[in-house]
């Protein structure tokens, strides 16, 4: 699977950005465009498995890095980047960490709303306690030894050494927006029951909780799963009419049982 950068594609699109593309297989028609907001220290090749097996369903996906994400060049750029005509509906806006808080900020003042929105680790604290870069810090955010490697090789510093975006509004109201959230069960980084009453204020009905999950929950040991989760989430949204906010299931289960036993 080839990947191009989009200034490769579109060369006056990227300035504050650090952006790639991958593209579906040859001879697919594409299903929808996947804009994956990165997180604290992530460059875009962090998040090269994701997209590769994203892609490989036909779903085109461009991950997304700044090093500023409260700069306003950065959201400028990203909105803009939303509103782009050459984009495959649906678009949905995929955020992890830092990311996740920067779709949530964009989703209510994007001139182009996205379809949907993907949370993935949203962070409502800082770095684990008494956590050191790079051991302890990457074993917090992930328990995949393949991409604590990717980590280690790629990823431009700690979470402590980043900026966080200020606190989120009390007022968040995700009601009209098909939201899909995924946390980790064991996330030492922003832990589950804050999230859940983050979540619970902003009005969205059910969080994908992962057993055992860290911080990285895309690209932790898990990946495959949350991978298959957002696939049928993806399908459910292209099949929902515009004005069809519950998504209902494409699959499911019929108990075999017979009454009264």
């Amino acid at each position: 699977m080839s990947t191009t950068t989009l200034a490769d594609v579109r060369p006056d699109a990227v300035t504050e950005l650090d952006t790639v593309e991958w593209r579906e297989p040859a001879g697919l028609n594409p299903r929808g465009t996947l804009v994956v907001l990165g997180g604290r220290g992530e460059p875009p090749e962090v998040y090269a498995r994701f997209a590769a097996r994203l892609s490989a369903d036909a779903y085109r996906v461009v991950v997304v890095s700044t090093a500023d994400p409260a700069g306003p060049a950065a959201r400028t750029e990203i909105t803009a980047l939303l509103a782009d005509p050459a984009l495959v509906a649906p678009v949905v806006l995929v955020g992890s960490d830092t990311g996740a808080r920067l779709a949530l900020d964009l989703v209510g003042t994007a001139d182009a709303r996205p379809a949907a929105l993907v949370l993935a680790g949203l962070p409502v604290g800082g770095p684990a306690a008494g956590a050191s870069w790079p051991t302890d810090e990457i074993g917090a955010r992930t328990a995949c030894p393949t991409h604590q490697g990717v980590m280690r090789q790629s990823s431009r510093g700690s979470l402590a050494d980043r900026p966080v975006l200020p606190r989120l509004a009390r007022s968040l109201d995700l009601r009209g927006v098909p939201v899909l959230a995924v946390h980790g069960a064991d996330d030492a980084i922003s832990p589950l029951p804050a999230v859940l009453d983050v979540y619970r204020g902003a009005g969205v009905p059910e969080v994908h909780v992962v057993a055992e999950g860290r911080h990285d929950i895309l690209n932790d040991v898990t990946h495959r799963s949350v991978a298959a989760t957002l696939v049928l989430f993806l399908e459910r949204l292209r099949l929902s009419s515009a004005d069809d906010r519950g998504l209902a299931p494409l699959v499911v289960t019929t108990s075999t049982a017979r009454p009264g036993r």
